[in-house]
């Protein structure tokens, strides 16, 4: 890694009241122009299968400008607005390679608001940080120092449902580079009784954020629906209700941030499985659990630190048999039902249900990775080709392979038992020990 790596630095501040109004136009002339040029690029396509990119949306912008009615655009830093067309760009980017699904509108009620400010519209002198159309800096709070000599290079404002507003601020941190090589690898299987289960057979509990502050947020909640419409009572409840759920996410994201920064920090290639989440949320019985689980963010962290740290996830197959198969012999159950926490095999082994689940899922992570191939799922598109659903950081591999189906299974399932007779080995050798 020789470039270095780009890191955001997120941090509160306290706008004064003109900083605050100033920044509240800003926001609703972002929400403008982004709504503007996705009805001009949509109404493009529908009437005339036409294509409009950036470029032509910038010159959108200006003509808006000239207008009586979308003057107010002019009172505004002109950077934010065209930020605001670059993101679109990505996102129609994002939804032509099949990334992502088609941008939609901004709402005026929605929670969050941002801007994004480049270098010519800001100024950082002597640890301050001034932006567009203001003469005062803002009132950070300074929670950690930026890197020494960094400069932020991109700013962006936003403030939170709860009311909170935040400055990040994105520069190059030269504290990020790879780790000397480990000697370890893990796989690992998300759960809800407990929200992770290593290969190693370390359990790591579930915190059950959500569950702690329940009462507290259908308190909140209750009194949000007693409140009038429109009324300035009912903005104090709905703030009330959106400080509780920032509770949670804070304490959700700090506690996956410093387990996925452990597991980054000891193991060289970390194996999960690919989940799809969102269809899972469909049990209404499981919902809230696996959305206070933060499974989705748990891989998120876990990929973007092994891209920062020089380590590797391979990401399995949803559809692997992991928790039916024993790591021991190989041999597949007919039905695990989810009930069932232990179980013993037709071998004599009795094992944990979680702990050989995550065995079986570094096995099978190690053998793709040796064969060459790859354990992700695969899906077509409309012309037939097959795509690749997203791909594993640092890690080029030729074609996806199914654990069944395709060619070189047989080399898989050879190697999924080899790894897997060494944590056998490791087995005996402990209870020998004991």
């Amino acid at each position: 890694m020789d470039a270095l790596v780009k890191r955001a630095f997120k941090y509160r501040f306290y706008p004064t009241e003109t900083q605050a109004t100033e920044l509240s136009r800003t926001f609703g002339c972002v929400r403008k122009v982004y709504n503007l040029a996705l009805h001009a690029r949509t109404e493009a396509w529908k009437q005339h299968k036409e294509r409009v990119g950036y470029d032509t949306t910038s010159a959108l912008l200006t003509a808006w400008k000239r207008t009586e009615e979308l003057a107010f655009l002019c009172e505004v830093s002109s950077v934010p607005l065209q930020q605001a067309l670059r993101h679109l760009q990505t996102a129609f980017s994002n939804f032509w390679a099949r990334r992502a699904r088609h941008p939609r509108f901004k709402s005026r009620k929605r929670s969050h608001d941002s801007a994004e400010y480049t270098r010519s519209a800001f100024r950082w002198r002597d640890g301050k940080l001034t932006l567009a159309k203001m003469s005062e800096p803002l009132d950070i709070r300074w929670s950690r120092p930026l890197p020494e000599g960094a400069a932020p290079s991109t700013v962006t404002v936003s403030r939170d449902a709860a009311g909170r507003w935040f400055v990040s601020m994105l520069c190059e941190d030269p504290l990020v580079r790879p780790l000397p090589a480990a000697h370890s690898n893990v796989g690992i299987d998300v759960g809800l009784d407990h929200l992770l289960v290593l290969s190693t057979g370390e359990k790591v509990s579930n915190p059950r954020h959500e569950h702690r502050d329940r009462l507290a947020l259908a308190k909140a909640q209750r009194a949000l629906c007693r409140k009038q419409k429109g009324s300035r009572n009912r903005t104090k409840a709905r703030i009330k209700v959106a400080r509780v759920h920032a509770r949670i996410a804070n304490r959700r994201s700090d506690h996956l941030h410093k387990i996925t920064t452990r597991l980054v920090r000891e193991n060289q290639t970390l194996v999960i499985e690919d989940l799809a989440v969102s269809n899972m949320v469909g049990n209404h019985r499981l919902a809230r659990a696996i959305s206070d689980a933060g499974w989705r963010q748990f891989r998120q962290m876990l990929e973007y630190k092994a891209a920062w740290y020089g380590r590797d996830v391979v990401v399995v197959d949803r559809w692997c048999p992991s928790s039916k198969l024993c790591s021991v012999c190989g041999a597949l159950a007919a039905k695990m039902p989810l009930h069932v926490r232990t179980w013993t095999c037709a071998c004599g082994a009795t094992r944990d249900r979680d702990v050989n689940a995550a065995r079986n899922i570094l096995a099978a992570g190690l053998a793709a990775t040796v064969c060459g191939a790859d354990v992700r799922p695969q899906r077509s598109t409309p012309g037939g080709q097959s795509v690749t659903k997203q791909k594993a950081p640092q890690r080029e591999l030729r074609e996806s392979v199914s654990l069944e189906e395709r060619d070189g299974s047989q080399a898989i399932t050879y190697l999924f038992s080899l790894v897997s007779s060494r944590f056998c080995a490791a087995d005996s050798a402990t209870q020998i020990t004991q």
